[in-house]
């Protein structure tokens, strides 16, 4: 084991000793296991929105100090851990995430052997942990825990959804959360609404101009 790696799994197991409020912890953890996973796991200009465009859409912010929290009531965290590279890491992030005040955690991986989700949510357990497969041929991978084992996932690719269903398990107990989830809705419907009706007013030549 390297120094640093054995320095960040030991920062983790302090921060798990510590008695902080919930105030200063995030309360979802979002794990990788490549930075190659970034583009599908925070979204990407010229793709699909991601899993910290939803979360900081909802208005939670990115925690990266324990000692210097951001300002915002409900945050989040980001590490790369390889299931395969760094199985050390891997251990010591699911075995403490409860303890260093994790109520969810969201893991994607990539290819066919796309470990990362189920080994997270065994160490984890009971954490829920919400798996998001970063391409297709990692669905089956991820979603592939056998009985009494539980992973919940996403399609490949949708970890903005992954974030939603983390904010939907934080507002059960978190009224201001549900209140920011019932507006995100109200919007969505909003945008079909005006979608539909643009389409009828113009037809369809030009609402397809106007989009162009």
């Amino acid at each position: 084991m390297t120094e640093k790696l054995a320095a960040l799994i030991d920062s983790l197991e302090r921060e798990a000793e510590r008695d902080r409020s919930p105030a200063e912890t995030p309360e979802i953890g979002i794990v990788m296991g490549s930075d190659s996973d970034l583009d599908v796991m925070m979204g990407s200009e010229t793709g699909r929105p991601g899993a910290y465009d939803a979360l900081t859409e909802l208005g939670f912010e990115e925690q990266t100090s324990y000692d210097d929290p951001p300002e915002s009531r409900f945050t989040f965290e980001t590490y790369v851990v390889s299931a395969h590279r760094t199985p050390e890491l891997m251990y010591a992030y699911a075995e403490t995430a409860a303890d260093r005040g994790l109520d969810v955690v969201i893991a994607g991986a990539g290819g066919k052997s796309a470990d990362l989700p189920n080994m997270t949510a065994s160490i984890a357990y009971p954490l829920p942990v919400i798996g998001v497969p970063v391409q297709e041929k990692s669905l089956q991978s991820v979603i592939g825990m056998p009985q009494g084992a539980p992973l919940v996932a996403v399609d490949a690719g949708k970890s903005f959804n992954a974030a939603l269903s983390a904010t939907q398990i934080l507002a059960r107990e978190r009224p201001e959360l549900r209140e920011r989830l019932e507006a995100y809705h109200e919007d969505l419907k909003e945008g079909v609404t005006e979608v539909s009706r643009d389409l009828h007013s113009l037809g369809t030549p030009g609402f397809k101009q106007s989009r162009d």
